[in-house]
């Protein structure tokens, strides 16, 4: 190969490599989510079914889950009323038979989860949790 060839080529592969730099940054995965777990310490213990029957115990210790690094300070400002907001959704619970099943719960995490981001809306905190999580659900008939 003559003297031209070689500078030709290698002149022709940093064209190329200076064209393809641009496209491969851009092709870079963007900056990924915040993943927060917030665990509400204690577990919630309460009674569910209907009122004048066998007591039924239910107990559900519940993490939220949140993807903004600002979310954990709002939900520990507020914990006492989101806490307040999930005693009284479990104890309204009557249909014993549907949370034992996963369809049931799953349900139930989804209005925990409407109650939780409805107060912290209330409180104008401009947070909101991204989902509910019961890492125990235990019903004691």
């Amino acid at each position: 190969m003559t003297f031209h060839r070689k500078y030709a080529l290698t002149l022709l592969l940093a064209i190329a490599s200076l064209i393809a730099w641009p496209a491969m940054s851009e092709e870079e995965p963007e900056e990924r989510g915040v993943t927060d777990y917030i665990a509400m310490e204690p577990a919630f213990v309460t009674h569910v079914g209907e009122p004048g029957n066998k007591v039924i115990y239910l107990k559900a210790s519940v993490t939220l889950r949140a993807s903004q690094e600002t979310t954990r300070a709002a939900v520990e400002a507020h914990m006492p009323r989101l806490r307040h907001e999930l005693v009284m959704l479990f104890g309204e619970q009557t249909d014993v038979d549907q949370l034992t099943t996963q369809q049931g719960q799953q349900a139930l995490r989804g209005e925990a989860a409407q109650r939780i981001n409805a107060a912290l809306e209330e409180q104008k905190t401009g947070e909101r949790i991204t989902g509910v999580l019961f890492t125990e659900f235990v019903v004691q008939r």
